[in-house]
């Protein structure tokens, strides 16, 4: 896939991302703690966290919209601030709410090549390459979220940019769409270009990135290869076969000692593949019925990693011992005394009449405040 030209841009590890020793403050919020990883040219760089571990002030210092209150975020070796042209440097999608409604998206991007100073037919090719030439004409307050979403990459490919920070790129797009935006980010970092996507999309972001920085509470937590986080390596089989004992005796006997029976049947077999399980068992004449690989997915490896930054309640003030609530047609659980439960009369019902609607003591409906940033 053509993303255009390669241009040339000077400096310290051209399109490498440093965050060093990074540390926010809002208040007495500390939403990044002394948090540091770099982003390198050529990959596809997963930004993982949960809500409110810091993603979005992290990026937004990197793009010199938020002041550090320690360390610092570079491109190129220097601060955002610094760059001489930084739509050349650095494409970005923060949101997609920035358009005016009444424009077309042909409108919308040559705005922003007269402020960048770029050709006006730049603004043809990013519609083409994200594929809303079609689109074009049509005013923005008419595109769905995917097509919003597609606009501003657009937008953010105008300068064509060595680096691309986006977050949560895939959200509002639809399967072909996903696909579209994994191809096209892949091809874009096989360029030797940078690209850091931030995502709560696990699963998307597994098969599309290279390497992930994860944070919670502000903190770096892991940083490596989807290798070294355990998404995406040879892990044990799971070997069902006819004869456990004479499998594991002629694995052994080709040097495979990492074998063990589990529970659900089976063996475990692992520093091996399939292929190599399969040409053993059918040398010691073993009938095998299934090989599966056990494989560590990077949505289990996140949780694991960022487990704990938020501890739940553990009751939402419904009835208690709801959890404990007998299957229909048995008799309920005994009480603290080991009697069962009396049967409700009409002196005492089984629950408190629901208030009135009009009723003082019916508390108003009140709608949930917006979550925190991350």
């Amino acid at each position: 896939m053509d993303v255009g030209s390669t241009t040339g841009h000077s400096g310290e590890g051209a399109g490498r991302i440093v965050v060093r020793n990074l540390r926010k403050r809002f208040g007495t919020v500390e939403a990044v703690r002394d948090l540091s990883f770099t982003v390198e040219p050529g990959k596809v760089t997963g930004f993982l966290g949960p809500n409110g571990a810091g993603k979005t002030t992290t990026l937004r210092i990197a793009l010199g919209l938020v002041a550090p209150t320690e360390g610092e975020a570079t491109v190129n070796g220097v601060r955002y601030d610094q760059l001489v042209s930084p739509a050349t440097v650095v494409g970005a999608v923060l949101d997609t709410q920035g358009f005016h409604r009444s424009r077309t998206g042909r409108a919308h991007l040559r705005v922003y090549t007269a402020a960048i100073g770029v050709p006006d037919q730049r603004a043809d090719e990013v519609l083409a390459l994200v594929g809303l030439t079609e689109a074009a004409n049509r005013n923005v307050g008419g595109f769905s979220l995917g097509m919003r979403q597609r606009l501003a990459l657009a937008t953010a490919l105008l300068g064509d940019p060595r680096v691309l920070v986006l977050d949560e790129p895939g959200s509002g797009l639809d399967p072909e769409g996903l696909a579209w935006l994994r191809a096209f980010l892949r091809s874009f970092a096989s360029s030797g270009r940078t690209v850091l996507v931030s995502s709560h999309q696990l699963a998307e972001v597994e098969q599309t990135v290279d390497h992930v920085v994860i944070i919670s509470r502000g903190t770096r937590v892991f940083e490596g290869s989807l290798e070294q986080l355990g998404g995406g390596v040879h892990a044990p089989l799971q070997v069902q076969c006819a004869d456990q004992v004479k499998l594991a005796t002629a694995l052994a006997e080709r040097g495979i000692t990492d074998v063990r029976a589990v529970p659900q049947g089976g063996l475990a077999v692992g520093g091996t593949s399939s292929t190599a399980v399969g040409e053993i068992a059918l040398a010691a004449g073993v009938a095998i019925y299934g090989i599966a690989e056990q494989r560590t997915d990077l949505e289990r490896r996140f949780f694991e990693l960022t487990s704990g930054q938020y501890q739940p309640s553990s009751s939402y003030g419904g009835p208690p011992d709801l959890q404990h609530a007998p299957p229909a047609g048995l008799p309920p659980h005994s009480g603290p005394s080991g009697d069962a439960a009396p049967p409700a009369t009409a002196d005492a019902p089984a629950r408190p009449p629901a208030a009135e609607p009009d009723s003082p003591e019916q508390p108003s409906r009140q709608s949930r405040p917006e979550g925190g940033g991350r």
